[in-house]
């Protein structure tokens, strides 16, 4: 594994939550440049390609479930997209032409069910792994289903050990340290999280892990989601629906990139790896600094599948 500096970017665009093929044409256009520019590690949004339905509620009160809902998860679910796919293939196609290690926000259709799920493209490998989001949040349960452990892996790269984290899956304690237990380096942040605490959290995570933090948010407005989309926030078509604050953060919690709130653009820090053994030096959570004579964690990696054939 190389102990050379090398250039990572995250990627700050907005969906078309409506076309997800021309989502992917335009995420693969982003990936181009970045390259272009010398990036080798390239992060994308939350639901990038597939969409994230901001203020939608998809018609369910509590013991109901709307017509309107229905035909609004019936529209969702044909947006989405399916592995072997055409979005994927041509996310695949930007990997390999360029060599750059991508991780890609989508939908994810596997049959009736939708999984908000990260890509792993490795350039001429194409797409060698995926991770699904293990816990939706709030409404999210009604729209997605449920990861289980065998998507939590990381990657090797010449480059660092790549893994992703989607959203708030971020604030549960024990999936970070799954994480720095596979000595990851990499972390890489796709979010909807635009809030001004989101930062922190991921400057914590840097500090905590002694990684680099690599997040990627929308910038999207209302008029992206066309007119049956329904949202709580209005239908003002200039009304920013989610603004962005895409970092980069250093394993001693530097902010090396971002955040950026002012529209679409890419984001690049120059990493250094040696710099994870530095920030380790004085804390190793999983290491040194682990106390397992007092605590323990047990992590379920087998797939959980409803229907076994044997």
């Amino acid at each position: 594994m190389t102990k050379n500096p090398f250039t990572a970017a995250v990627v700050q665009i907005g969906s078309l939550p409506d076309d997800s093929l021309a989502t992917a044409r335009k995420a693969a256009a982003n990936l181009r440049e970045a390259a272009s520019n010398g990036a080798r590690l390239v992060v994308f949004p939350e639901a990038l390609i597939g969409g994230y339905p901001k203020g939608a509620s998809f018609g369910a009160p509590i013991g109901m479930r709307k017509p309107e809902g229905r035909e609004a998860f019936a529209r969702y679910h044909a947006a989405a997209i399916d592995i072997d796919g055409p979005e994927v293939a041509e996310m695949a196609e930007a990997a390999a032409e360029t060599g750059v290690f991508a991780v890609v926000g989508v939908i994810e259709r596997d049959g009736a069910t939708l999984y908000c799920t990260g890509l792993y493209f490795d350039g001429a490998n194409g797409l060698v792994a995926k991770h699904r989001k293990l816990m939706p949040t709030a409404g999210e349960r009604l729209i997605w289903g449920f990861g289980d452990g065998s998507t939590m892996g990381v990657y090797k790269t010449d480059f660092g050990i790549v893994g992703a984290v989607i959203c708030w899956e971020n604030y549960m304690p024990a999936l970070r340290m799954h994480m720095y237990h596979q000595g990851i380096t990499l972390y890489c942040a796709p979010t909807a999280d635009d809030r001004d605490t989101w930062l922190p959290s991921m400057q914590h995570i840097a500090l905590e892990g002694r990684c680099f933090v690599l997040s990627a948010c929308q910038f999207i407005r209302r008029a992206a989601y066309g007119v049956e989309h329904e949202s709580a926030l209005g239908d003002d078509p200039d009304m920013v629906m989610m603004r962005g604050g895409s970092a980069i953060v250093s394993p001693l919690g530097k902010v090396l990139a971002g955040p950026h709130f002012d529209g679409e653009t890419i984001l690049y820090a120059t990493l250094d790896p040696q710099d994870v053994a530095r920030a380790k030096y004085d804390f190793d959570a999983t290491g040194h600094y682990a106390r397992p004579d007092v605590f323990q964690l047990e992590v379920d990696v087998k797939p959980k599948l409803p229907v076994r054939e044997i």
